[in-house]
């Protein structure tokens, strides 16, 4: 009869392929997390998309009409909610990936699972909601006549650049909250403040070219930037800048893939 032998800290190859076998696992816990999100709401899955309208029309009345920034042929609101969007699929994300493993102490003290699948789940189920949002940028772009081009083929792939962006920081995040709750206080901080520092309510041209590099240390440069190049027709996409917030995303990603692995065998008996 087949034994199945758990290991307290399983080689790579080993543990990478039970991720594969755990698949189904995965599609539940994204599921319920949905579920639960969405449970005694009045509007439902609405929400996914009035909080980035909410946002889009805050940032147009004070950079559009008070600022006056320039937004070039785009209308402002395209603009604005081109970086909305990617902005609050992030912070979300993260927000949720960061408490994953706290908020299913039960879970993961009692059975075992690859556990990374919980800040994976996390992630997908913000990806739901950020997909049911798109639906927010069709509407607007209707109302404004504002006709899309190929480049509207790209989305997925800066998707899935924001995606990663999220992942790397909220496995560090996550995997810290177990041993420092403290850090459950921080994440909010930090996306608020990181909304201010990214390029979500202007353009990334309106940054000195002298500093507009080092600004794309911050990988959400680099994830926004794309997705106002995939959908305003006269955006053009800054390579270097990008390069480095792609660099940025891959080592943030690695560093807290290696750190969650380090650490997993230490989560049962801490949480």
């Amino acid at each position: 009869m087949p034994r199945l032998v758990i290991e307290a800290n399983r080689p790579s190859l080993g543990y990478w392929a039970d991720l594969y076998r755990y698949r189904e696992l995965l599609y539940f816990l994204a599921w319920r997390d949905v579920l639960v999100r969405y449970k005694q709401t009045a509007i439902g899955v609405a929400w996914a998309v009035i909080r980035p309208l909410l946002v889009m029309l805050v940032l147009w009345f004070v950079f559009g009409r008070l600022a006056k920034l320039p937004a070039g042929d785009t209308p402002y609101p395209i603009v604005v909610l081109a970086a909305v969007l990617p902005w609050q699929f992030f912070a979300v994300a993260l927000g949720e990936s960061s408490t994953s493993l706290v908020a299913n102490a039960g879970l993961v003290s009692k059975v075992y699972f690859p556990r990374i699948l919980l800040p994976i789940g996390a992630v997908l189920v913000s990806l739901i909601d950020f997909v049911i949002s798109l639906s927010l940028l069709g509407v607007v772009m209707a109302v404004l006549s504002y006709a899309p081009t190929w480049r509207m083929l790209s989305l997925p792939l800066f998707t899935l650049l924001g995606l990663l962006a999220a992942l790397g920081p909220g496995l560090l995040v996550t995997t810290l909250n177990v041993r420092f709750r403290d850090f459950r206080y921080v994440i909010p901080f930090v996306v608020q403040f990181g909304l201010y520092i990214s390029p979500v309510g202007f353009r990334t041209d309106v940054v000195p070219e002298k500093w507009r590099l080092l600004y794309s240390l911050n990988p959400m440069v680099g994830v926004i930037d794309g997705f106002r190049w995939a959908i305003c027709r006269e955006e053009t996409l800054y390579l270097p800048g990008f390069a480095c917030s792609l660099a940025v995303t891959a080592v943030t990603l690695a560093l807290g893939v290696t750190y969650f692995r380090r650490t997993e065998r230490t989560f049962a008996d801490i949480i």
